[in-house]
């Protein structure tokens, strides 16, 4: 999750909303990636999807069904799908998103037991530090 805390402070430092995703198989790093979509106007360029498109390609496989993801927040609808489709098997999450969250905050897209695949889901790893810097980023934009 440290890692994941680096790429969010490179989003920040962006002017991105500060998340950080990092995909890990067997303990080692596959793939890392912070949000993108304010800089490249593309509204589906968070961490989560670019770290899963990077991963896929670096595995040379859509499933990353040994894999893991660390997120500084909580996956939105769309990188929950993303990774309920890729087969990520646990899912670390630092803190929750009230108002968007899809793994069990707002929405249950990761975990819901209709869907054929449910990953472990974990929050809380590093939380404080995750929820600070969103807290300053959005402090930030207010001023």
């Amino acid at each position: 999750m440290e890692l994941a805390l680096l790429e969010a402070k490179k989003a920040f430092a962006n002017d991105e909303i500060p998340v950080g995703a990092i995909i890990v198989r067997d303990g080692r790093v596959v793939a890392k990636s912070c949000n993108e979509n304010r800089a490249m106007k593309n509204p589906i360029l968070h961490a989560e999807i670019l770290a899963i498109v990077d991963a896929s390609k670096k595995l040379n496989n859509e499933r990353l069904t040994d894999c893991e993801i660390f997120v500084t927040k909580e996956p939105c609808a769309m990188c929950a799908g993303a990774i309920i489709h890729a087969r990520i098997k646990r899912v670390v999450i630092a803190t929750e998103d009230i108002k968007y969250g899809a793994c069990g905050s707002v929405l249950t897209i990761c975990g819901n037991k209709n869907l054929n695949h449910i990953p472990v889901i974990e929050f809380g790893l590093l939380r404080d530090e995750a929820a600070t810097l969103l807290k300053k980023f959005f402090q930030k934009k207010r001023i």
